[in-house]
């Protein structure tokens, strides 16, 4: 499979470690979390899918050690309706951004689980394939090219000012999102 994540990432997470590929695949799951909660907040019968997620985003961020219960949380996440199989494909907005949210945490679980380049790799192609997505139907929002140099970031081995970083910009997808979802098809 060819992926969006830039050759000079992929290298410097096979050559990084586990330490390196945690925290990169935190900033990534970070960054696409509002557009699981925004869009799932207030749905019914959702509210312990929700937690679930916000607690594993939270865990995924103490990244010097691996999740010891990765593989639990990748079977229950394996669970949600945005991972199950369906004969319809996928066109609502709001289910595909969730979608790509909780598969760029199945992605993030099973990388900082394992320390696994190839899934931190599948992680960060997930999150770049969403925002490219979005710069499609979005005019000017240059999605892509920030989770480009956000994923660059991740990698520089400090972790001050990513979270922040990584936050503003998940807001700013939220927003984004939102707006795809206010207008007429």
């Amino acid at each position: 499979m060819e992926t969006l994540v830039e050759e000079g990432v992929a290298k410097a997470l096979l050559d990084g470690g586990g330490e390196a590929i945690r925290l990169y695949v935190s900033a990534c799951t970070e960054r696409m979390a509002p557009l699981f909660v925004g869009l799932r907040a207030g749905a019914p019968g959702r509210e312990a899918d929700l937690d679930f997620y916000v607690e594993s985003v939270r865990d995924l961020w103490c990244a010097d050690r691996p999740l010891a219960d990765a593989a639990e949380r990748v079977s229950l996440l394996e669970r949600f309706p945005e991972l199950q199989p369906n004969e319809l494909e996928i066109t609502d907005v709001a289910d595909t951004y969730a979608f790509f949210a909780v598969l760029c945490l199945r992605h993030a679980l099973l990388a900082h689980g394992a320390g696994n380049a190839e899934d931190a790799v599948s992680c960060g192609h997930t999150a770049l394939t969403a925002m490219g997505m979005l710069d499609q139907n979005v005019a000017g929002a240059g999605l892509l090219a920030e989770e480009q140099r956000l994923q660059s970031l991740s990698l520089s081995g400090h972790a001050s000012g990513l979270w922040d970083a990584s936050v503003a910009a998940g807001r700013e997808r939220f927003r984004s999102v939102l707006g795809r979802l206010s207008r007429p098809v």
